[in-house]
């Protein structure tokens, strides 16, 4: 059989995503027929959980921003030639370092100076925990895989020890810290429109969504509009022309693990600061794999992460409300649902590109040998 032509750039990544998707889509609705539930209900229920109501909305937007950190956190390792799967590790580990700057300093310092340090507190411990993997891949050889899955088991241990053993609430049964200083709490979306006088629907959603915007910019000005990002690239691309060229291999290396921890550490400011107000056990709860798929599915670019955090989103939601309101329907029908997207955006995305990109192929050849009779009749016209 003969190679596939290569996919258009355009088709690579907006036509091939979409179709990934509505794979996957036909496959999930195959399955809940099996099991004797309407696939048309079901994507009913679930789009209205999630986009028919402005708090189904808020929902959606308050998921898609912590995918968005953990998504983006994997695309700059992976332009950088390097697999993260310790996102939920380095979110872990940020977001423990920015609840102890807010316990410690919040009661002492004003907001305009406690947020700053708590998103600079959680960027900081997620750089420093995704550094130690980076620097035993570029020096010392050892598969940046098989370290990144270590350490995140080590930092659900660290936490654990830490909320145990010194910040949990005294007089308290639950795992939990006391609650923060009102100067350490990010004002909700609720409190934030009402600023400006408009009436919004109470939901977890909270200013660090405009903070996730900001860092998808900055990732993309960065890696498109940046020497360093352009090495970086280069580094991820090939390694070998990188170092002919006179980069820093390990350098490079070193720095995109470091980027991708702070950005994944920045989920800290979304669940804790933003929602909770206090230290949790599991405020992290699997969104660091969870950007695998985001990432996969964004084809590791900004704007195509942030359109799969809103997929990823509206599931969440939408799932939840399913789970509700069509009986037989749980929570687990949902996740086998974001294991097809997994599945047709990762591994699967090889087999349907080469016939995509042969589809496309016959397509334009079709439209070739139709447009010499088409100016013939113009021709006689």
């Amino acid at each position: 059989m003969s190679a596939a032509p290569a996919l258009p750039l355009w088709a690579d990544r907006v036509l091939l995503p979409l179709v990934c998707l509505a794979v996957a889509l036909g496959c999930a609705g195959g399955v809940v027929l099996l099991v004797g539930q309407s696939p048309v209900q079901v994507m009913g229920v679930l789009l209205d959980g999630a986009f028919g109501s402005p708090r189904g909305l808020c929902y959606v937007l308050y998921y898609a921003t912590t995918f968005v950190f953990t998504g983006l956190a994997v695309a700059v390792a992976f332009h950088g030639g390097l697999f993260n799967i310790g996102g939920e590790g380095q979110a872990v580990v940020g977001g423990l370092a920015t609840g102890l700057v807010a316990l410690w300093l919040s009661p002492y310092v004003p907001a305009w100076v406690m947020l700053p340090l708590m998103v600079a507190a959680g960027a900081l411990g997620g750089a420093l925990w995704a550094a130690v993997p980076g620097y035993l891949q570029a020096y010392r050889g050892s598969h940046i895989v098989i370290t990144t899955i270590m350490f995140n088991f080590i930092a659900a241990s660290v936490l654990v020890y830490v909320m145990v053993n010194h910040v949990r609430a005294p007089g308290s049964m639950a795992i939990e810290s006391a609650a923060f200083a009102p100067s350490a709490v990010l004002p909700s979306m609720q409190t934030a429109l009402g600023w400006f006088g408009v009436d919004w629907v109470g939901s977890p959603l909270n200013l660090s969504f405009f903070l996730a915007i900001a860092a998808s910019v900055g990732v993309y000005l960065f890696l498109w509009r940046s020497r360093s990002g352009y090495r970086l690239r280069v580094v991820g691309a090939s390694p070998g022309a990188a170092q002919y060229a006179g980069i820093r291999v390990q350098r490079h290396v070193l720095v995109s693990m470091a980027m991708s921890g702070a950005l994944a550490g920045l989920v800290g400011m979304n669940e804790i600061s933003g929602v909770s107000g206090r230290l949790l056990l599991e405020f992290v709860s699997g969104a660091g794999f969870t950007g695998i798929g985001v990432a996969l599915m964004g084809r590791n670019h900004p704007v195509g992460i942030v359109l799969a955090s809103l997929l990823f989103g509206a599931l969440f939601q939408g799932g939840a409300e399913v789970s509700f309101e069509v009986p037989g329907f749980g929570r687990d029908m949902v996740v086998m649902l974001q294991g097809f997207i997994v599945l047709f955006s990762g591994a699967m995305t090889y087999v349907i590109a080469p016939w995509l990109a042969r589809g496309l192929a016959g397509l334009a050849w079709l439209a070739q040998r139709l447009q010499p009779a088409k100016d013939q009749e113009r021709y006689r016209g």
